[in-house]
């Protein structure tokens, strides 16, 4: 009966530590599944991935081919944080689909920016300049709002916040009386002749060979409301892998190759 009963207790305490081996091991190669977007995303997050690795955090990349399917995914619990869109975007995908998802940090911003062939700044526009605008409601609103930091313009109060887009009819204060011209947004660079200035976004920038951090007279700001973000859930937000994520992303390797790889069109925010 002695012998009985050391056989159990010794079987017993075996099975207890290979069960604690195994968590263990599971806790150890936890597998953090991040979303993003097939493109510039995507090859960032290669080098997020290998600084990650280094501190112990095991990232894989999943990436998706439109701007649904990672909130979805997410708020689903299938990704474990994504990476891909701005702020105002998930406000809205919050507000249309009640996803309970907040930013963790930022990450880059693809700047918006203020272009003239007759101007080197903004503070040499003449009383009564023409100044061009994409005229899309997202995009005519960030551009407003560039205009207005840069202290051309002043929107009415709650104009071109949370989720409401401003428009040329919520200028407040126009000191100089700049004339603002909608255009659709492909065609502003070719319209930088006939205006003093022209806010472009970067794709439309790019493709008529102006360089953002080189040939704009003003750009975003690094922190404005249309940086990029790492997304998680919010019951999520404070748990110690999520710090880890995004300080990897964070990172000065990160940074260097996002100045380096992309020369302006992206640029850290962080």
């Amino acid at each position: 009966m002695q012998r009985r009963n050391l056989v159990k207790a010794l079987l017993a305490g075996f099975a207890a530590t290979t069960l604690l081996a195994s968590f263990g091991a599971r806790a150890d190669d936890q597998v953090i599944k991040v979303g993003t977007v097939s493109g510039p995303d995507a090859e960032v997050w290669t080098v997020v991935q290998k600084v990650a690795k280094r501190e112990g955090l095991n990232v894989k990349v999943i990436e998706f081919n439109d701007y649904v399917q990672p909130n979805a995914a997410l708020d689903s619990g299938d990704l474990d944080a994504n990476s891909f869109q701005t702020g105002p975007y998930l406000d809205s995908q919050i507000k249309q689909r009640g996803y309970k998802l907040v930013s963790a940090g930022l990450t880059y911003i693809s700047p918006i920016g203020v272009y003239s062939k007759k101007l080197k700044s903004l503070n040499d526009l003449p009383a009564g300049a023409k100044v061009a605008v994409p005229n899309d409601p997202s995009n005519e609103n960030r551009a407003l709002l560039l205009l207005q930091s840069k202290g051309v313009i002043k929107l009415r109060a709650g104009a071109g916040t949370n989720g409401n887009n401003a428009t040329p009819l919520d200028v407040a204060e126009n000191p100089k009386k700049v004339k603002i011209v909608e255009l659709d947004a492909a065609q502003l660079p070719r319209a930088l002749g006939d205006v003093d200035a022209a806010v472009i976004n970067t794709n439309y920038a790019l493709a008529a060979g102006l360089q953002p951090t080189k040939d704009a007279i003003a750009l975003e700001d690094i922190h404005s409301p249309y940086a990029n973000l790492i997304a998680v859930r919010v019951q999520d937000k404070d748990k110690p892998w999520v710090k880890k994520l995004v300080a990897a992303y964070q990172s000065e390797d990160v940074r260097q190759f996002i100045k380096t790889q992309f020369k302006g069109a992206m640029v850290p925010s962080f």
